[in-house]
């Protein structure tokens, strides 16, 4: 492909521009780690050099857009492009506001509008979008689409509202399947209603899902039982979509995957015996609700993590040996590591514990009480200070868009029931630029809900493989 690129694309890379460039609708279905970002902005630039479109709006979640805007765009788009680059922010001052509204100005350059999807769920983040489309012809990119899998979500219905408008439509993400292959009918409606030739999500639900009714609290339930014609759906997907792994397009070293297995704590023990039995009442009681079993799950998993949020909202701490467990990983890893969490307790007491061993200089937090203003840094001094080795966040904040290869070992002090928050965490170390193995380690207590959750997170991504044509994976 004669194209005068500012980075030089990989093979891969090529080939899924050369497929997808001046097609109206395309999915890339790349893996995290394999420049999907990078071919989304050549693909625009080739657009409006081609004089086919004047705007690019970008669509990801809230973590992404600061990468967006400040690596990935500076770093892919061709230098002789003038563009006008904006950042859309609900609360601005006068200088931001000036900045959207130079997304307005009549001029060549090509206007770029990066948002957050959780700004689709408001009037005033949709009427932005909205006026921006109806100003150019514009290409509009969902960037880690699943973020749109839900058909009933508000931001959902009015992203495709809006993909109408717009004259080119790509969705991005290296996971789309992360719960069941129903997953897709959101995101492929984005790019057209036709594609998958299902006008309606039941439709498209009944022929590919088997369904059968459940009683609760005297009523009738339609729940999913099994899927069927996942085959026809994988070559369905394959007209309008370019499918590559890591294995198959990049040197990248060998993961390894390793299960650490703790015992709950006499304390713990007794705590989550009680509470179990307690969640076998409510369950036998016949008062089960989705809210209240998943309540009971989830104060089981915090117990096996070390702590226990009682129903006056109160947190109190359970001894137990998962921090143990953590700080002898630790000792036994060389180089920098990154640990996962799923809850805020449990990086506050990572952190304690990490600096009370290695000293304040050793670890950066990366959560949702990490100030927006110190994410970057944070992630900066993780990639290039030697005296940093630890970086602990949760894979809800810190898994999205982040390039975190100084680390070669990810420890996952607990885990989650959202496969793609965990492949994307996977994935911050294991990508372009990673030069060694990475090793993941799994703590996990006997007996729990922690083998539980793996064991759920394990069947999502065998019928993941199943849908995109994909042999089976070895896996935790």
């Amino acid at each position: 492909m004669n194209y005068k690129f500012k980075t030089k694309p990989y093979k891969h890379q090529l080939t899924a521009l050369e497929k997808s460039w001046n097609r109206e609708t395309y999915a890339y279905f790349m893996e995290m780690g394999t420049g999907k970002t990078k071919v989304l902005i050549d693909n625009a630039a080739m657009l409006y050099d081609k004089g086919k479109i004047n705007g690019i709006l970008i669509v990801a979640p809230k973590g992404v857009v600061g990468t967006w805007y400040n690596q990935e765009l500076p770093a892919h788009l061709p230098q002789h492009i003038e563009n006008v680059s904006v950042l859309w922010q609900s609360n601005i001052t006068k200088k931001q506001r000036e900045n959207l509204e130079s997304l307005f100005e009549v001029e060549e350059s090509l206007h770029i509008l990066i948002m957050n999807v959780e700004a689709f769920s408001t009037t005033k983040g949709v009427d932005f979008a909205k006026k921006f489309l109806s100003c150019h012809e514009t290409l509009m990119a969902i960037d880690e689409s699943t973020t749109i899998k839900n058909p009933s979500a508000k931001r959902t219905k009015s992203i495709i509202d809006l993909s109408e408008m717009a004259k080119y439509r790509r969705i991005m993400t290296g996971s789309p399947v992360t719960k069941n292959p129903l997953d897709l009918y959101s995101q492929c409606k984005f790019l057209s209603p036709w594609l998958l030739d299902f006008t309606s999500y039941y439709a498209f639900r009944n022929r590919y899902a088997q369904m059968k009714t459940i009683h609760v609290q005297g009523r009738s339930i339609q729940v999913v039982d099994k899927f069927q014609n996942l085959g026809e759906l994988s070559n369905q997907l394959k007209g309008f979509s370019y499918r590559v792994l890591k294995e198959d397009c990049l040197d990248l070293p060998e993961k390894i995957y390793i299960k650490r297995q703790i015992k709950l704590s006499s304390e713990q023990l007794k705590l989550y015996d009680q509470m179990k039995k307690e969640a076998l009442a409510i369950l036998n009681g016949k008062r089960v609700t989705t809210v209240n079993a998943l309540t009971q799950l989830m104060r089981l998993h915090q117990i096996t993590c070390g702590h226990f949020t009682a129903d006056d909202g109160s947190t109190q701490r359970i001894k137990n040996n998962r921090v143990n467990e953590l700080m002898d990983v630790l000792e036994e890893t060389e180089g920098k590591a990154i640990i996962w969490a799923h809850y805020q307790w449990d990086i506050k007491d990572i952190i304690k514990e990490i600096v009370k061993v290695h000293g304040p200089g050793s670890v950066v937090d990366y959560y949702g009480l990490t100030p927006q203003d110190e994410r970057d840094p944070n992630r900066e001094r993780f990639q290039s200070d030697p005296k940093c080795r630890f970086l602990v966040g949760t894979p809800s904040t810190g898994g999205y868009g982040l390039t975190l290869t100084a680390a070669n070992t990810v420890i996952y002090y607990s885990n989650g029931y959202d496969l793609e928050k965990r492949l994307q965490s996977e994935d911050r170390a294991h990508r372009i630029g990673q030069k060694k193995s990475v090793t993941y380690v799994d703590i996990l207590a006997d007996e729990t809900v922690d083998e539980k959750i793996v064991k759920s997170l394990r069947k999502k991504i065998n019928i993941a493989s199943e849908v995109l044509g994909e042999e089976l994976k070895s896996w935790i």
